[in-house]
């Protein structure tokens, strides 16, 4: 089907679906029933660029605090329920803007049906998620093990129990922590379905293996024209999920807006704190929405060079340091310098437009 061809999904304030942008989820680690802490890490997450957050519903209190959450956040807000119905419900009843459930383990079909009833009577869209861990034994031994082909299968089965009670405003997750599984699913389920894809590798691990997994699946699967809204899953501060999902967007050349640092690996010819510097830079450059390519390199030899494909770049040297902009050195400026010159210079960007 791919992007263009899904169909379109209101969530709250934003639109998903049918070629609109690619929406950046993430999911809150607080207790939902601590409203300010959650709302002070939902506040956190919109700053970084999340677009739609997931928060756990375990409880009554938990559904009861969306209504208080929902007063001070401004992006919209998913409740992720496992295995009571009834959570669904108040989920829905305190403004939850989508609801994540899987109806294989929701209950009987008849709560399944009071859910749905819920949803269609107030427009609210499910997510119908389905991941490899909690695959159905049934479908394990059709299969004779979990498989890409099982995967799709039973996302479809829950699709059509929903379709069944007479509502379609459906979007669907199907997660795996096994990389090319979870690539290989996607293909085949984005044949099989024009429902919009929340696309994501499930468990991918630290910030160092998470980032790696999530980027090689998660590229390959938009590269293939795939996904409409996306998580980047990380053991840690969900705020680096959204710092990795905008640079992969952006890398992909789905998302405008936000700077690119490229910076030269070090070598012998390196007469500054490379290092450092880049990272200070990369920090830096988050407090900007310009869409331009800055360069960080080590050395004066070929720095402007290697620079030339970036709007503007800085070059260490020895003691000192060069600022250029399309390749070419515009000055020379003491080492301790660089930083500050680099900022003055982002800072004065437009007016120089």
């Amino acid at each position: 089907m791919g992007r263009e061809n899904t169909k379109v999904i209101h969530i709250g304030n934003k639109v998903i679906g049918g070629g609109n942008p690619i929406m950046i989820q993430s999911m809150t680690n607080t207790r939902t029933e601590d409203v300010e802490a959650t709302v002070k890490q939902i506040q956190d997450l919109t700053f970084a660029g999340c677009d739609i957050v997931r928060c756990t519903v375990p409880t009554l209190e938990a559904a009861k605090a969306l209504s208080e959450i929902k007063k001070k956040v401004s992006i919209p807000i998913v409740a992720d329920i496992h295995f009571d119905y009834k959570m669904a419900i108040a989920a829905m009843e305190n403004g939850a803007d989508k609801i994540r459930i899987n109806p294989g383990n929701i209950g009987s079909r008849e709560n399944l049906a009071k859910v749905v009833a819920v949803a269609k009577e107030r427009n609210i869209p499910i997510r119908v998620g389905v991941n490899s861990g909690s695959l159905e034994k049934d479908i394990i031994a059709k299969y004779g093990r979990v498989t890409a082909e099982g995967l799709v299968e039973s996302a479809l089965d829950k699709v059509h129990m929903i379709e069944e009670e007479g509502y379609d405003n459906m979007v669907i997750s199907i997660k795996s922590s096994d990389v090319l599984m979870c690539i290989k699913a996607h293909e085949i389920l984005d044949k099989k379905t024009n429902y919009p894809l929340h696309v994501g590798i499930t468990e991918s691990g630290t910030l160092f293996s998470g980032n790696i997994k999530s980027s090689i699946g998660l590229g390959v699967i938009l590269y293939e024209g795939i996904g409409d809204t996306i998580r980047v899953s990380l053991t840690g501060d969900p705020v680096e999920e959204i710092k990795t999902a905008k640079l992969l967007l952006k890398t992909l050349n789905l998302r405008k807006g936000g700077i690119e640092v490229v910076s030269c690996p070090t070598c012998g010819r390196t007469k500054i704190d490379l290092i450092s510097l880049a990272n200070k830079v990369e920090k830096m450059a988050q407090n900007y929405d310009l869409d331009i390519k800055v360069a960080v390199m080590g050395c004066a030899v070929n720095g402007p060079g290697e620079a030339k494909e970036a709007d503007i770049g800085i070059a260490g040297g020895i003691n000192e340091g060069l600022l250029i902009k399309k390749g070419q050195v515009v000055k020379k400026v003491p080492e301790s310098e660089l930083l500050a010159t680099l900022k003055y210079e982002l800072d004065n960007w437009n007016s120089e437009e």
